[in-house]
């Protein structure tokens, strides 16, 4: 599988992650839920080929009422007992570490990958609230590689959505309460768009 983005979108050719500290934008949202966000932290494509080439992407079917349907994108979940498939991986995790261990307590353990390979992919409403997230509050880091797309958020029960515009190497944290008191979706888009690698970095026990 191959895809090629135009280079020159983007900053370089080395894979490189800007700092956090004060960079980082933060919004309150309700019930103790809040977003980070830090635009442009990766700084090439590089990573994103790598992981469209490397990764051993897998289809996925999902009961949906009275049938099995096709899941709308391609996944793969590296847990904290194997090898991820790009030491760049690491290096985001180790930095992520740093930056939000001391407020979360803990470290991210898990990489979960979504391929958007195009507008017609996308993930419906939803919380990371399997496991420990259903009940306590958690951290879920999200980067962005590769096609722009939107990441939609609301409060879980209804109420007004935020839109959050992701492109190539920005970076999204949703923590606090947000897994169990707000939900998250990637909307299909109506716009011919590239494809999207979504990284998704998680504490243990957390889905």
């Amino acid at each position: 599988m191959s895809v090629e983005l135009q280079g020159s979108l983007f900053t370089d050719d080395e894979e490189q992650f800007g700092p956090l500290g004060s960079t980082v934008s933060r919004r309150a949202l309700s019930n103790g839920a809040w977003v980070d966000v830090r635009p442009g932290w990766v700084g090439s494509i590089d990573l994103f080929a790598r992981l469209v080439d490397g990764v051993d992407w897998r289809a996925e079917r999902r009961q949906m009422y009275d049938r099995v349907v096709d899941v709308p994108r391609l996944v793969r979940f590296y847990s904290d007992s194997e090898p991820w498939p790009d030491s760049s991986l690491n290096e985001a995790k180790t930095a992520l570490d740093a930056h939000y261990g001391p407020e979360l307590g803990e470290t991210f353990t898990t990489a979960g990958l979504c391929y958007y390979r195009d507008g017609s992919d996308s993930v419906a409403w939803h919380g990371d609230n399997i496991g420990r997230s259903a009940t306590e509050d958690t951290m879920v880091a999200i980067v962005s590689l590769g096609a722009t797309r939107q990441l939609m958020l609301r409060p879980r029960g209804g109420g007004t959505s935020l839109k959050f515009t992701l492109g190539h190497g920005d970076l999204i944290v949703m923590g606090g309460s947000c897994q169990r008191t707000w939900e998250h979706a990637v909307p299909k888009s109506t716009r011919a768009t590239g494809p999207r690698i979504s990284v998704q970095f998680r504490p243990r026990g957390v889905r």
